[in-house]
């Protein structure tokens, strides 16, 4: 798999990255940070504080940092699906 940098973030696997919650239509979600734990199609789960918190994809914005230390700003909207659909579509959008 090709380094994860700031362009290619939505076609990797983000478990196991720093991740803040930036903005949600939810206010109570916005400022939950941590590390992902989880990816479902619709949803990520980030470890805050020791404890696992549901985040909905399409309700929220993330700030996540690349190993390398980069942030990067995400539309939650962009990440809905599983990373194998994700890559899936960005190989349909070349065609």
């Amino acid at each position: 798999m090709a380094k994860l940098t700031p362009s290619n973030i939505i076609n990797h696997e983000l478990i196991g990255l720093k991740v803040k919650v930036t903005s949600s239509k939810n206010k109570t979600l916005v400022g939950i940070k941590g590390v992902v734990i989880d990816e479902t199609r619709n949803t990520l789960v980030v470890l805050d504080r020791g404890k696992p918190k549901i985040i909905p994809k399409n309700v929220a914005d993330f700030e996540f940092t690349l190993p390398d230390g980069n942030v990067v700003l995400v539309k939650g909207e962009i990440l809905i699906g599983s990373p194998e659909d994700r890559v899936k579509r960005l190989i349909r959008r070349r065609w």
